[in-house]
């Protein structure tokens, strides 16, 4: 987002003029209906029926006729903003939004009177923008979103929009440390693993201890260097230590402790976790 941001809402200024000037310095923006809510998804993608593929992936790639898939619809393309197929839209539109991790910032949402008195005393000052009910301090860097990460804050900033409320006052600075931090949690204990002895009661397949520590090391090297797609790179990584050490009676509660802090570590919830392990275990018959 560039600084300063000169857009304000002034009264009577079409909001389709204020979506233009935004995109204009790169803001990807979305039309929002009476409610705070985005628009439906077209026929086609109703229910997510095209798997939300390219579209929930990045901002600006939904090639629907209309602002599609919420977040994801938001585009700095000029074109698709004043085009036919979303004419409708604005007319019907109640308010501005964008995707702050598309433009480059992180949106923390202080929802009452005691979040900001928390920020006041924890957070560096920034840039800061009224709400109906609060503030946004908004730094400039992305991550990771996260609701309710303490009581009346949250973090929005990638796979979200959030409404254009004007330009706010004060300088933006660098999102800091203990923002991020807000979002990392302290991995929980992991469900007994039950990993049963082949028919007939096999020995071990593995030569040394050693195959099995560099199995579950580059595991966990896996899941921390996953870019995207975390949860389909966290079950993948499960299922292919559970094929090659899950039936030998190897595989111990530490071994799988490790690999749910590393999933963790990622923003994985513990029970995305304990289901991604129960589901890899059933597709393998364990």
């Amino acid at each position: 987002m560039t600084q300063p941001a000169p857009i304000r809402r002034a009264p009577g200024k079409p909001l389709l003029t204020t979506a233009l000037e935004l995109a204009a310095l790169m803001v990807p923006v979305l039309p929002l209906r009476a409610g705070k809510v985005p628009f439906g998804n077209c026929r086609a993608c109703v229910g997510n029926a095209c798997g939300g593929r390219p579209n929930m992936l990045t901002p600006g790639r939904c090639h629907c006729p209309g602002p599609c898939h919420a977040w994801a619809a938001a585009t700095t393309d000029h074109a698709t903003l004043t085009g036919p197929a979303w004419a409708l839209a604005w007319r019907q539109t109640a308010e501005v939004a964008y995707h702050p991790g598309g433009a480059g910032v992180t949106v923390v949402d202080l929802d009452h009177a005691d979040a900001i008195a928390w920020a006041r005393e924890t957070l560096p000052a920034t840039r800061t923008v009224p709400t109906t009910r609060g503030e946004h301090w908004i730094y400039r860097g992305a991550m990771r979103s996260a609701n309710a990460v303490r009581d009346g804050v949250d973090i929005k900033s990638s796979m979200v929009y959030a409404r254009w409320l004007g330009p706010g006052t004060g300088h933006m600075t660098a999102l800091p440390d203990a923002v991020r931090a807000l979002i990392v949690k302290k991995p929980s204990p992991v469900r007994p693993v039950t990993a049963p002895m082949p028919a007939g009661g096999a020995q071990c397949r593995h030569r040394t201890p050693i195959y099995l520590e560099r199995g579950i090391a580059m595991a966990e090297q896996r899941i921390t260097e996953a870019a995207g797609g975390v949860h389909a790179t966290v079950y993948r990584t499960f299922l292919a230590v559970l094929s090659a050490h899950g039936r030998c009676g190897c595989l111990t509660d530490a071994h799988a402790a490790r690999l749910f802090a590393a999933a963790q570590t990622k923003g994985e919830t513990a029970r995305h976790c304990s289901d991604a392990w129960s589901n890899a275990r059933t597709a393998l018959g364990m």
